[in-house]
């Protein structure tokens, strides 16, 4: 039968949900011996791949998921991910611009596309990342703290108190715990008005 492929796709789907990465992975490479341009098993294979972390191979999944689909955002998503956690920064930035550029209103990339140019410094760059972020879920607390963080690395003291005075009111213990050990705030960390809202 020629959709025997996709029997072992919804098997490789069913294995990974249950924990089981290594099976389910060889069931999507059986539906990708069966069906070679199938975009879905590449695409959930770099998933199961990148949940073992296994990311170049994750990386080089999502690589052939994009030759077949080049507009799948969730893809270029999670090879961003894939690339930050090895390193790879600029390439990186370059898989979240590619997110953005296909769905706009994907805040979480604008969020991740935000902390890779806060890392390499570029930190107005960042912050219009964050801003992005922001007009699509005002309450997302982890753009308001990010923000914070660009501020104080850029020694805004006022801008990066006010932001982060955001952040905890929308997520207090969650923002507070990350900003006692934040090494982004280190310029600002004996200031007064610093340290009270993080008591």
């Amino acid at each position: 039968r020629s959709d025997f492929h996709e029997a072992w796709y919804y098997r490789g789907n069913i294995l990974g949900h249950l924990g089981r990465d290594e099976e389910a992975i060889c069931s999507y490479d059986q539906a990708l011996e069966i069906q070679p341009d199938f975009h879905e098993a590449w695409y959930y294979r770099g998933n199961i791949l990148g949940h073992l972390g296994r990311y170049e191979d994750a990386i080089a999944s999502y690589d052939q998921a994009l030759k077949i689909k080049l507009d799948k955002h969730e893809a270029w998503y999670n090879r961003g991910i894939a690339l930050y956690t090895l390193g790879c920064k600029e390439e990186a930035l370059l898989s979240y611009d590619q997110v953005v550029k296909i769905n706009p209103n994907k805040h979480e990339a604008w969020n991740n596309r935000g902390i890779v140019l806060n890392d390499l410094a570029r930190y107005e760059e960042a912050i219009t990342s964050y801003d992005q972020v922001l007009k699509i879920k005002p309450d997302y607390h982890q753009a308001w703290y990010n923000k914070a963080c660009s501020y104080a690395l850029k020694a805004n003291i006022e801008k990066a108190l006010e932001k982060l005075q955001q952040a905890i009111n929308l997520n207090h213990n969650q923002c507070v715990q990350w900003a006692k050990a934040d090494s982004d705030f280190d310029s600002i960390r004996q200031d007064k008005r610093f340290q009270a809202l993080i008591k």
